[in-house]
């Protein structure tokens, strides 16, 4: 799906740390495909976009409307009810990409769910990188319909994050990056977690990189927060 930053490029010589980040994780979320049919093409020299005629979630009421227990496998998804999708980028300065995407989805419980309906999803990111120094920065916010979302303050789902990062060389970076992200937005009680990330990636080649960050979470009341040390490797091909 054309939205966010690491949907649709999402291997891990791509991004820091080990684990993708928790909002586009969850409020998106990547790593998120659909069937269905789409167009891409430019205008105005600096201009991209991309429109999509898809398949959508399949959320429910026993996984609290979460965005991310609603992603489909392809040929067994459920297509009981037709989603769109619509992004536009600016490419104009070299290193910088601009982009924002709307989706909007007939029925996201795929006509299962009478307490339930249609959604909205808007989304915005930047993403820098100029010489050693990079930054990337998103926002992301579900809009559900419904008495069912409503009733657990799941029809509002939002998240965002902030990350600078600086790239010595070819071989080594370190990041930063603050996360806040919400499935119960919709409630006035606390519900969101937000968390710290830092940490150092090491590529071995351009396709082989080893990863070390440390995490510190802040959970709402009565939740388990996942803190501490993640190493990883990855590589593409």
């Amino acid at each position: 799906m054309p939205v966010g930053i690491l949907n649709e490029t999402h291997e891990p010589p791509t991004f820091y740390g080990v684990e993708r980040n928790p909002v586009e994780k969850n409020i998106i979320p990547t790593t998120w495909w659909e069937g269905g049919a789409a167009a891409t093409g430019a205008f105005a020299d600096a201009f991209r976009y991309d429109f999509a005629v898809h398949s959508g979630l399949f959320t429910e009421a026993a996984d609290g409307y979460k965005i991310r227990a609603g992603r489909q496998k392809g040929a067994k998804a459920r297509f009981d009810s037709l989603a769109s999708t619509g992004r536009v980028r600016w490419l104009g300065i070299p290193g910088l990409e601009l982009s924002a995407s709307i989706q909007y989805q007939e029925d996201v419980t795929q006509e299962t769910d009478p307490t339930a309906g249609a959604a909205w999803l808007a989304t915005a990111h930047a993403a820098f990188q100029r010489k050693h120094f990079g930054l990337r920065a998103l926002y992301a916010d579900w809009s559900l319909d419904g008495e069912g979302p409503e009733s657990i303050g799941a029809d509002r789902q939002t998240g965002w994050y902030i990350e600078p990062s600086w790239r010595f060389n070819q071989r080594w970076g370190v990041f930063a990056r603050y996360n806040a992200w919400d499935n119960n937005a919709g409630i006035d009680s606390d519900s969101e977690y937000t968390q710290w990330d830092v940490g150092v990636n090491y590529w071995l080649h351009p396709n082989v990189v080893f990863k070390l960050d440390y995490q510190d979470q802040s959970a709402p009341d009565g939740k388990k927060e996942m803190d501490g040390w993640n190493l990883g490797v990855g590589y593409q091909f």
